[in-house]
């Protein structure tokens, strides 16, 4: 179906070709090179004053050792909840009391080892003579994926084209000049290099035999068990220093068992130009020969590589196959990922009278389609990039309270619904492991989903610590957005099929955890069914006598949005569970108030009663009902929106994880500061284009002894991707069911859009200047009823398949068929 566009012939990649990534000197640095991605492959392309490197990771491939330990001990929710009532309520905090210490060193035990964690898949450094050959920099076409590295050899330039191929995981190389045309490459050597931070105990990696003298190549076995050797975290994070080698062979090989879940993965570089092996003589005045990873390369008059990653089981590991490196194979792949990002950039666009917005509209968006994608699994904290320790913190796994989430938020309003599906997969890949928890130590019904897990088999929970296991959050928060799936596209298939039973166990966990009777009752002084114990998000912790782990304001919000869509989604499948029903309406109708406390700034909500106004936060824990409960926003009464309103002026956040989260809810108050908007992504800026997590202030987790720089080097902050998100709710919301145009936009500004998704299956494209809407053209792909809040007081002319009528309403209302086209115009 195609989508609506106010400009004839314009295409969003023209738009996002305006912006690309330039470096205009060498980037030797990690977070300097340029991104490049397929969806599960990454590449970050580094360019040194003598070297190409490629810096290879995929989000497929994982150490995935796992420890399990402990399982017996951990016990049962009601046995840990009496032991920790028990405790005495004036201690300053639980870790004082003797027993819970060690309780959660033990249940803390699994996630202090620095696996599982995302494998650094290896190098390729393609060098060169400085005598001979200058490198002047690289430049990012964001429109084509194709990154453009520059050279000057005997006063001439030429260039290396590098993209990946969108659909297999390679990349190609090929040297051209100016015009063009193929020409010699500067490079006398090329460099395979597995990860120098390969974890000491794991078995050597071996050379495929047989490979031809154009293609060097090594294969990692990675072990699914752990060893004696096994790396835990020491002070510092790094390597235990107390670790034993396993016995190894006469060849160095490691001679622990393998196993039938080991896995492995291969690089594999095939060029057009012959290699052999050399040798150099380095600072010590002898002769080294080169590793057996590297090779001298032939001279030839044109230069093509094709580098591949694959990877499987170890004792099933799939042929390897590389395509000839010609001219032929690689236009080939070449014109496949034009056209595939082509066909990315069509979903949707915007034009602002504002570059900077612009820019981080479109940069964005290129790196979530480098980082995620239908089919592969969805990615960590930091995507699909890695390299020696980079990409590690964390184990960068999936933190399920917001984390993981947030990438994902961008993709409704812009229209990559297809970009959500790893997220759907992961809930799937978690539900069995949370149905167990809830079942076996919560001793409850449906589903309660883990703070950290990861991807790969896991069989009890990775982290059980109550001091933020304990978060109660996370579980309407892991299905939350399968809820939105459906609400953008009206897919009643995914939702029957692949929401409705995530959301239902998640549903059946908090119903039972809130008809528990410690969390209601007299004790309670009121007729509620309260959510206790919980754990506000990166606050406080589980504490003596529970204070401040009650009715936590992100609980409430999300366990309504949850309840409320479970209630919507039975209507709309026109199902019948009659006692969950009637349990969910009974507990909406006694549901506690949201806690709220008298700031400097006039009331505001707080993340739980009793707590001081005046808090630092690490996540927007008080205006959380505004987003992402969307209880709270420009829909609200005035009386509420005021609150809401003194919440987000009175609000103070230590900064890390307030870049998207924050924003995002200013946009939907209509209160975002457009101009403190850019100066903060300017602030978390990297070369590379990305924007990390910087600190704000102190006197919350952080002091003046903090590093504001600290998470900066753990990583590519997948989340940040999530930055569009707050622009286009700067552009048009819908998430109440009622579409609203440009309401968080200034009137000096120009700003156009085209085929943002709204709520009910429609693409909406708009045109806004001279302070007003100027027209706006909508498609119907579900048949839904629309519903325009109206910015044209004197009316607007509304064309539809019926017709042109003159329409006054304040709110908009047309019942429209699948497939209809609705404009108005002034």
């Amino acid at each position: 179906m195609n989508s609506p566009s106010l400009l004839s012939g314009f295409h969003p990649s023209q738009q996002a070709a305006r912006h690309p990534i330039i470096a205009t000197r060498p980037s030797p640095g990690f977070f300097e090179g340029a991104l490049l991605g397929n969806g599960a492959l990454g590449v970050v392309v580094c360019t040194r004053p003598d070297a190409v490197v490629f810096h290879f990771g995929h989000n497929a491939v994982w150490d995935i050792r796992l420890a399990e330990n402990n399982r017996e001990k951990i016990g049962n929710f009601q046995e840990v909840f009496t032991k920790v009532q028990a405790i005495s309520p004036e201690l300053g905090a639980l870790s004082e009391d003797a027993w819970y210490r060690e309780y959660c060193a033990m249940t803390g035990e699994n996630y202090a080892k620095l696996y599982p964690r995302p494998f650094p898949c290896g190098s390729v450094i393609l060098g060169f003579d400085r005598r001979e050959t200058e490198l002047l920099g690289h430049q990012l076409d964001i429109a084509s994926g194709l990154c453009q590295v520059f050279f000057l050899t005997g006063g001439r330039r030429s260039i290396l084209e590098v993209f990946t191929d969108m659909t297999s995981d390679r990349l190609w190389l090929r040297m051209v000049n100016e015009e063009g045309n193929p020409v010699a490459a500067p490079f006398n050597r090329v460099h395979l290099q597995p990860d120098p931070e390969t974890p000491p105990e794991f078995p050597r990696f071996t050379i495929p035999e047989g490979l031809p003298t154009n293609t060097l190549a090594f294969r990692q076995t990675l072990p699914s068990q752990e060893s004696a050797a096994g790396g835990s975290k020491s002070k510092n994070s790094g390597w235990n220093t107390d670790w034993k080698p396993p016995e190894r062979g006469p060849d160095g090989a490691q001679t622990i068992p393998g196993n039938p879940k080991d896995r492995a993965v291969q690089l594999t570089a095939k060029l057009s130009a012959f290699l052999k092996r050399g040798s150099s003589s380095k600072w010590d005045g002898r002769i080294h020969p080169m590793d057996e990873t590297e090779g001298e390369m032939s001279t030839t008059s044109e230069f093509i590589a094709c580098i591949q990653l694959d990877h499987g089981l170890a004792s099933e590991f799939p042929e390897v196959v590389l395509p000839e490196p010609t001219q032929q194979t690689h236009q080939v792949d070449l014109e496949a990922s034009r056209k595939a990002w082509h066909e990315f950039w069509g979903k949707s666009g915007v034009v602002l009278d504002d570059e900077l917005l612009e820019r981080t509209w479109y940069q964005n968006l290129y790196f979530l389609n480098c980082s995620t994608k239908a089919g592969a699994p969805c990615p960590g904290l930091f995507a699909n990039w890695s390299y020696r320790g980079i990409g590690a913190a964390w184990h960068g796994d999936y933190h399920m309270n917001y984390n993981t989430q947030q990438p994902f938020w961008v993709t409704f309003s812009t229209n990559h619904v297809e970009k959500h599906l790893p997220y759907v997969d992961l809930v799937k890949h978690l539900l069995p492991i949370s149905r167990q928890w809830a079942n076996e130590y919560y001793g409850l019904r449906g589903a309660c989903f883990p703070h950290s897990a990861y991807p790969v088999e896991m069989t009890m929970m990775p982290y059980p610590v109550p001091t933020w296991g304990w978060e109660i959050c996370e579980t309407p928060w892991t299905v939350q957005s399968l809820w939105w799936h459906y609400l953008y596209t009206m897919d009643l298939e995914f939702l029957r099929e692949r929401a409705f039973g995530p959301i239902q166990e998640a549903v059946l966990f908090l119903a039972d955890y809130m008809q528990r009777p410690e969390a209601h009752g007299p004790q309670w002084n009121d007729d509620k069914n309260h959510i206790f114990p919980t754990v506000p998000p990166e606050l406080y912790g589980l504490l003596p006598g529970f204070r401040h782990n009650s009715d936590c304001i992100v609980d409430l919000t999300l366990t309504k949005f949850v309840f409320q869509a479970y209630l919507e989604a039975c209507r709309v499948l026109q199902m019948e569970h009659g006692e969950i029903l009637q349990r969910v309406r009974d507990l909406l109708e006694h549901f506690p108030e949201y806690p709220t406390a008298i700031s400097k700034n006039g009331k505001v909500f707080v993340s739980v009663t009793g707590e001081d106004p005046e808090i630092v936060y690490n996540t927007p824990n008080s205006l959380m009902t505004v987003f992402p409960g969307e209880d709270h926003g420009l829909h609200s009464s005035p009386e509420v929106y005021q609150i809401a309103a003194n919440s987000y002026r009175n609000h103070r956040t230590e900064g890390g994880n307030e870049l998207v989260f924050l924003n995002l809810a200013g946009a939907r108050l209509g209160l975002l500061d457009l101009e403190a908007f850019k100066r903060q992504i300017r602030y978390c800026l990297l070369p590379n284009g990305t924007c990390t997590d910087r600190l704000l202030e102190v006197n919350g987790r952080y002091n003046d002894s903090t590093d504001f720089d600290f998470m900066a080097p753990m990583g590519i902050w997948f989340e940040n991707f999530a930055l569009p998100v707050v622009i286009t709710e700067c552009l048009m919301q819908s998430y109440q069911g009622e579409i609203r145009l440009f309401p968080n936009w200034p009137n000096d500004k120009k700003a156009e859009f085209h085929s943002l998704r709204a709520v009910g299956g429609f693409l909406v494209s708009a045109h806004f200047s001279e302070g007003m809407t100027q027209r706006v053209d909508i498609l119907s792909e579900a048949g839904s009823t629309l519903r325009l809040i109206s910015p044209w007081k004197d009316g607007v002319n509304c064309t539809t398949s019926s017709g042109t009528q003159r329409l006054y309403d304040k709110v908009i209302e047309i019942a429209t068929k699948v497939g209809e086209r609705l404009s108005f115009a002034i």
